[in-house]
């Protein structure tokens, strides 16, 4: 049997809703249609996907193995067209993804000094795409910052940096040389608390069980937006604080945070020469340690 790419799109979108009728208004198309595309695509995997009652709907067990695998499964098929349109232009291309606050002009120079016939495009990435656009074929291998999901990847380690603290310029902190994470302990963190254990581990506002919901932020701007109007701190790359300078936001050394770790990475089924080029000038020019540089304090 072979399985219909679109029905798994189709399976994807209500998985990620759990709502039929706001999966088809994401999908463009009518809910009736969909619903009898989800019933072809568990007719022809033998096993029910969902599990549809009054109170809504669920993944069964097999929807959530199908959810696991289906949606590398999708990526893989995206960065596939995308690969054979670009092989088709007759020009070698390879697209490097890379973070807010990471040069990798070094890199890209000594590459192309080496490969001087391949096109080099760049694509600037978020912390909720990093990955993505790696197993989407947007981009060729990326410059990430750690932690990231590693399953499929070749994870390439390059430098560790320090992370500060971003504060408005009239904060109570402000005038400090430094702070340790205990005197942020009752700030309101504008981040996942996960990605700053440390400061998770002594929040008064979750050991308080006080902490408000926090939307979405993708952009470095829209923190350092809020951070300036006084609605909370973040916790940056030392780099990124480096080249997202403003007057009303101010970074501080913070004793006590873990050093980011920054990194190569590659879908690892790839076997491009490109990539292992571009990999080797970036151990050479990007592998170093920052740990030397100073934050801007305003």
């Amino acid at each position: 049997m072979d399985l219909d790419l679109r029905k798994l799109r189709y399976f994807v979108a209500v998985a990620e809703e759990l709502h039929f009728g706001r999966a088809a208004e994401r999908l463009h198309i009518a809910q009736p249609v969909l619903s009898r595309q989800i019933r072809s695509l568990e007719d022809d995997l033998g096993v029910e996907v969902f599990a549809r009652d009054r109170r809504g709907t669920l993944l069964t067990p097999a929807g959530e193995q199908l959810l696991e695998d289906a949606v590398p499964l999708l990526a893989s098929a995206e960065a596939l067209l995308r690969r054979v349109r670009t092989a088709a232009r007759g020009t070698p291309t390879l697209t490097i993804g890379f973070m807010p606050g990471i040069t990798v002009t070094p890199a890209t120079a000594v590459f192309a000094a080496r490969r001087p016939g391949v096109d080099v495009r760049l694509l600037r990435t978020s912390w909720d795409n990093q990955v993505e656009v790696l197993q989407d074929g947007r981009a060729d291998i990326g410059v990430v910052r750690l932690p990231v999901d590693q399953r499929g990847l070749q994870v390439r380690p390059l430098f560790r940096e320090p992370r500060v603290v971003m504060l408005p310029a009239g904060h109570r902190l402000a005038d400090r040389a430094s702070v340790t994470v205990c005197d942020l302990a009752s700030e309101h963190l504008l981040q996942d608390p996960d990605a700053v254990p440390e400061w998770r581990d002594v929040a008064l506002e979750l050991r308080e069980r006080r902490r408000p919901v926090v939307p979405a932020i993708h952009q470095v701007e829209e923190k350092l937006e809020l951070v300036a109007s006084g609605a909370g701190i973040c916790v940056l790359p030392l780099s990124t604080a480096s080249f997202y300078t403003r007057p009303d936001v101010i970074s501080l050394p913070v004793e006590g945070i873990g050093p980011n770790e920054v990194a190569l990475a590659w879908v690892a089924s790839r076997r491009s020469p490109l990539i292992h080029d571009f990999a080797e000038a970036a151990a050479e020019t990007l592998g170093r340690p920052r740990t030397e540089e100073q934050p801007p304090q305003r």
